[in-house]
């Protein structure tokens, strides 16, 4: 094993170390004004999810601020009923955290109908803590959701890119296990021979390498829409017969994920105005020949699974069905999972305040940093035109239970 590590703190030099989002795949005073929206839109769980033209530039250095309740922007106006049922999936695990079970067990007694009886619940049983990045109160807020692709659970003539399932040679190393200052990293890579080395890029990968037609858990018509499933971290497929089959995150080869978005904006091919999903998309079938070249450019791969059929939403990293409009990816190194959230932002390509109570209940690869937030619109075109759409500045405010300390 000490052998194995050494080998595998050197492969992280390698960018083969990413944080685990467990499912896919991938939130003092008020502001002056509702947050206005970020200057360079470009478009993922996913850890994950739509993610930023480039990753954070600096380790977040995160900092908790005591709030009162007055200096939430908007909490008096929102109806904090509405996501009640998220809080209430969430508490099926916090329960057992220490310090949690208390506001738990309220729960179950509140009147979940009453905006002003759950509102007081949150005030009495928990403390809202300012969330910042150093001095930085506000950070990015960009959106997903669950899509729909039609395929097959054959390959067709139309049905003919694959959705894997996590192959048999690829090796996940908890890197904490061995060094604890690496905690929450997992290295992913293959053996050859008895040296442990980075696992196959998307390239290799769509060039055959490392999987097998056994490996295939449905095909897809579209390869643009595949390709943001996998960074969406779950969706449905429909099938011919007019079953949906659900798919979720598995795992990932290893590599961070690079903005295609970015690549096309750097070649001249797209404005930072049309680098959201739906402008790429377009670009992606204007140029099918150009489509393997783009795509390589991210050497991020995800693997899929099979998910439970139903009407409820896509798993998140907790494991609970993320809730529309009310459940978030975050940074779990300094927001925990599980914790409501109050978010304070603007809608997609707006200045129009969303203002309301969120829980953190998923990860993504792409979601980093202190101040960061990935927002749930649900499933279909129709939240797909929200999550494409939504590159916004936002401020967070954690509500811990009393007693419970802010993560250090």
């Amino acid at each position: 094993m000490k052998k194995l590590s050494a080998v595998a703190l050197s492969l992280v030099l390698v960018a083969c170390a990413t944080q685990p989002p467990p499912a896919p795949p991938k939130s003092a005073s008020p502001p002056p004004s509702p947050p206005t929206s970020f200057p360079t839109p470009s478009p993922s769980s996913s850890g994950g999810k739509v993610p930023p033209v480039s990753a954070p530039a600096a380790e977040a250095h995160a900092r908790y601020t005591a709030a009162n309740w007055s200096q939430l922007p908007g909490w008096g106006q929102d109806n904090p009923a509405e996501g009640f049922g998220a809080w209430l999936e969430s508490c099926k695990t916090l329960a057992k955290r220490a310090g949690w079970s208390s506001a738990c067990e309220a729960a179950q007694r509140v009147d979940s109908k009453q905006a002003a009886t759950v509102r007081s619940y949150y005030e009495a049983h928990f403390q809202p803590w300012r969330l910042s990045d150093g001095d930085k109160t506000s950070g990015l807020v960009t959106g997903y959701y669950e899509p729909l692709l039609k395929g097959n659970t054959e390959q067709t003539s139309s049905a003919r890119y694959p959705l894997y399932r996590p192959p048999a040679d690829l090796i996940t190393v908890d890197l904490g296990s061995a060094y604890p200052e690496l905690k929450s990293l997992r290295l992913r890579g293959r053996l050859v021979g008895n040296k442990l080395v980075p696992y196959w890029s998307r390239a290799e990968i769509q060039a055959g390498k490392g999987v097998s037609s056994g490996d295939v858990l449905a095909w897809a018509d579209d390869p643009i829409a595949l390709f943001f499933l996998q960074v969406q971290g779950s969706g449905r497929i429909a099938l011919p017969n007019g079953d949906h089959l659900r798919v979720g995150y598995a795992d990932q080869n290893g590599y961070p994920y690079k903005s295609i978005g970015k690549w096309l904006i750097d070649r001249g091919e797209i404005t930072a105005g049309q680098a959201t999903m739906q402008g790429i998309q377009q670009w992606a079938r204007a140029n099918p020949s150009r489509l393997n070249e783009l795509l390589a450019n991210n050497p991020s791969y995800v693997f899929f699974r099979k998910l439970p059929s139903g009407t409820g939403g896509p798993l998140g990293a907790m494991g609970v069905p993320l809730t529309n409009g009310h459940s978030i990816a975050i940074d779990p190194r300094y927001t925990p999972l599980g914790t409501p959230v109050w978010l304070a932002t603007t809608y997609p390509a707006s200045r129009e305040p969303l203002r309301r109570l969120v829980y953190a209940q998923d990860t993504g690869s792409a979601i980093k940093g202190a101040v960061r937030a990935d927002f749930f619109w649900g499933f279909g075109d129709q939240a797909g035109e929200q999550a494409g759409r939504m590159r916004q500045a936002g401020e967070m405010w954690l509500l811990l239970p009393k007693g419970v300390a802010p993560p250090k």
